[in-house]
């Protein structure tokens, strides 16, 4: 059988597939914490350790698992940590280290940590797919917006620019179809940021609605347990207290810290024999845990989160519920900040607590876009990426144009 494949039947063609395009609502994906890849560039004249490379053309230094093994961990540790400066009120990375952010725009980078595809470095894969499935195309009606997440707001500030221009680019390229945010974690922090720098005007030219997974609305006490212990990323062959020094040293940790907001001023979060710690008691806290630096860092990210204004779209907020998640810190008689506490546990998606999960509901009344606010038993924070009644609300809502 002979097929036909004039010039004319491919315009034709191409035209129907511009067509059913502009039919759907573009979406941007933006990721949360370690949410997206990040690339290094190294020109050292020392290292830590004898088996790291001093010197090398840019390379995955996040998600890239044959770096996060003993002994080599120290050589990520040393080259991906921030350096904080207090005169300056910014951070940067060490001598002879560029990190970059690739594939803005794109959706690679925020499918994949590991630019291998191993699936333990999935991360919004099964999302696109399920738009793809639904008539999306990649790059073009699903883009995403990586950024350094090691940062917060105002050391992002470029990246709001670039992230105004991409909306309004990717509006244009649809027809003029308003876009979709789609956010996870802190992304939705960072969301809420930059849709509060806008216009009225602006949003209700470009944006549709906002969905958020899992957003960290009021912080979080294990940005608390971090500071104090660190986190094993799930790892088994990883020690928390080794990850900590990487972890700390992330300004965006301080901005995720337990909000006043959302814990009383009495409220507990750390206890020891000694003393017990509030939010009101954490700049005693950084300092009886010899970082003075963590303090300094809460100081210039705390007003971001106090500023918690409505963002003026449609908000679909999704959410993990009745997941063990850390309430509080619990030291032994006689043990300090540098023994090992018991985790006492509440309610949340074991990252992030109930009552911040929820502070989208705070929003109703105060706009007139809907709230809409909808949990998921025993989802998790990083399982509703993936999560089949997650995916089915997401298609449903598409296809709602």
């Amino acid at each position: 059988m002979k097929i036909d494949f004039s010039l004319e039947k491919l315009i034709f063609f191409l035209s129907l597939w511009s067509v059913g395009c502009a039919s759907l609502n573009p979406i941007i994906l933006i990721p949360g914490d370690g949410g997206n890849q990040l690339e290094a560039k190294l020109n050292r004249t020392n290292a830590v350790h004898y088996i790291c490379e001093k010197v090398s053309d840019y390379f995955n230094i996040w998600l890239n698992l044959e770096l996060l093994v003993p002994l080599v961990i120290d050589c990520w540790i040393d080259n991906i940590k921030l350096e904080y400066n207090n005169v300056t009120r910014t951070t940067k990375s060490p001598d002879g280290v560029e990190i970059r952010v690739p594939g803005f725009g794109g959706t690679e980078t925020v499918e994949w940590l590991d630019p291998s595809h191993a699936s333990s470095g999935a991360y919004f894969k099964d999302i696109v797919n399920v738009l793809v499935n639904n008539g999306h195309v990649r790059n073009k009606t699903i883009k995403g917006a990586p950024y350094d997440f090691r940062r917060a707001p105002n050391e992002n500030q470029d990246y709001f620019v670039k992230l105004k221009k991409l909306i309004e680019e990717t509006y244009e390229e649809n027809g003029k179809a308003q876009v979709i945010l789609l956010a996870h974690s802190m992304g939705s922090l960072m969301s809420l940021y930059f849709l509060n720098q806008q216009s009225q005007y602006w949003k209700d030219t470009y944006i549709k609605n906002m969905v958020t997974l899992a957003g960290v609305w009021g912080g979080s006490m294990k940005a608390v347990k971090v500071y104090a212990i660190g986190d094993d990323l799930g790892s088994y062959a990883l020690r928390e207290s080794v990850l900590r020094a990487e972890q700390i040293s992330s300004p965006s940790l301080a901005w995720l810290l337990p909000s006043k907001l959302y814990w009383k001023p009495d409220e507990v979060l750390v206890e020891t024999e000694k003393k017990n710690f509030t939010v009101n008691d954490l700049k005693e806290f950084f300092y009886d845990i010899s970082f003075p630096d963590g303090w300094e860092m809460r100081k210039d990210t705390e007003p971001f989160q106090l500023n918690f204004k409505p963002p003026g779209v449609e908000v679909h907020c999704l959410f993990g519920v009745n997941v063990n998640t850390v309430e509080r810190l619990k030291y032994k008689p006689r043990t300090w900040l540098d023994g090992y506490p018991t985790l006492v546990y509440g309610d949340g998606d074991g990252t992030v607590n109930r009552r911040s999960l929820e502070g989208c509901l705070h929003w109703r009344g105060y706009q007139k876009q809907k709230i809409h606010a909808t949990p998921f038993d025993k989802v998790d924070h990083l399982q509703i990426l993936r999560d089949a009644n997650v995916l089915n609300y997401i298609a449903a809502l598409i296809n709602d144009i």
